[in-house]
């Protein structure tokens, strides 16, 4: 059974001449393993080291098709959207099945990594979003629009670049969780500070809709894919296949982008001096806190899975719940912000994903203050087993 699981896995990827395998003596099962492995490292390591290449293609496809088919993107943006999640669902699923569900509760007693996140998303990004649409924003909607992005939860695709950049997963997934209940309070709470004149509705179902979505499904159905294999393969076959689930979330990422960029190619073509104009202070946000909780997390002495998490959980916006409550509260304008902000966010996440090899050599495993206990380091998501 091991070997048909690896045989066709290993034809979807390429020959690995394993197909003897049932032919021949049980020693030959190790050779099989390790040339299915070495394929499927392969692969992922072209995935990964393309990654730029690949990001653009998708940008500059997406563009080129959704201004020729503008019509049907336009009366498909329902179809659009639900592939988008679906694309999100692929993103997170293969995340999920390898991570140790068991660690989720080491990771929630990591009060010092949620914590930061947590400032990072409902403090720092409205306080310094405040200040970036007051300097460049002269547009009232704009404003309100971009301080609407600004007070948000964090990105579910966080978990995503979170487990491509093997940092801690289970880390990542409890900030997104605890970011999605919080913001039922702290979206209204600001955007009443914000624009205290307008009645803005915090769409519950949405922000209820997008967590089953995105995050308890792919966690249940990963959750249950894990013990299966692992009951099926065992440990060691396991760890053969592991490596797969990386590369499916990279293929997931990539279908994304695209569909981003098909979706809105003809908004972001026909109202380009808008686009550029929140290029400014999208920019400088993201780059800005991408600095500040490299810097601090490396003062705190953070590992570096533990900073990977923090840092894409601090820094990614969930644009689609921005979406939402811009097109049921104010005007289209308001969700211009929420629907330009994943061409910048894309980027520069992708950018600091390929620095991954350089902030692993720069952070050290986290050490604890004298007389404390010591904070348990998390393996890479990419390198775990059982």
């Amino acid at each position: 059974m091991t070997q048909f699981v690896l045989r066709y896995v290993g034809r979807w990827i390429g020959p690995t001449h394993c197909e003897h395998v049932e032919k021949n003596p049980p020693h030959d099962e190790a050779g099989c393993d390790r040339r299915a492995m070495t394929r499927i490292r392969s692969l992922q390591e072209h995935l990964n080291r393309w990654m730029l290449a690949y990001v653009s293609l998708a940008i500059v496809v997406g563009l080129l098709a959704g201004n020729a088919a503008a019509g049907f993107a336009t009366s498909q943006a329902g179809l659009l959207g639900g592939l988008t999640t679906a694309a999100v669902f692929m993103i997170i699923y293969p995340m999920m099945v390898n991570v140790r569900f068991e660690a989720l509760l080491q990771a929630g007693r990591n009060l010092r990594g949620i914590g930061i996140a947590l400032l990072f998303n409902f403090v720092w990004a409205p306080l310094v979003g405040w200040v970036l649409a007051t300097v460049f924003l002269s547009d009232s909607m704009l404003a309100l629009g971009f301080l609407l992005v600004m007070v948000v939860p964090c990105s579910s695709m966080a978990i995503g670049y979170t487990g491509l950049a093997k940092g801690d997963l289970e880390l990542a997934t409890v900030v997104v969780a605890l970011s999605f209940l919080l913001a039922i309070v702290a979206v209204p709470l600001w955007m009443s500070i914000f624009a205290g004149q307008y009645q803005v509705p915090v769409p519950i179902g949405d922000l209820v809709s997008s967590i089953l979505t995105v995050l308890v499904a792919p966690m249940i159905l990963g959750y249950a894919t894990r013990r299966g294999l692992l009951r099926w393969l065992g440990k060691a076959r396991f760890a053969t296949i592991a490596p797969l689930f990386p590369a499916l979330s990279l293929l997931g990422m990539y279908a994304i982008v695209f569909l981003i960029f098909f979706g809105k190619a003809t908004l972001i073509i026909e109202r380009w001096q808008t686009v550029a104009i929140l290029l400014i202070p999208n920019a400088i946000f993201m780059g800005l806190t991408l600095l500040v909780v490299t810097l601090l997390d490396h003062r705190l002495g953070m590992g570096y899975g533990e900073h990977m998490a923090v840092a894409f959980t601090s820094t990614g916006k969930n644009n689609g719940t921005a979406i939402a409550i811009a097109t049921t509260a104010f005007s289209p304008l308001v969700a211009i912000p929420a629907a330009t902000m994943p061409i910048f966010q894309i980027l520069l996440m992708v950018l600091y994903l390929r620095s991954a090899d350089r902030l692993r050599r720069w952070f050290t495993r986290p050490t604890a203050a004298p007389g404390a206990e010591p904070i348990p380091a998390v393996a890479p998501a990419g390198n775990r087993e059982g």
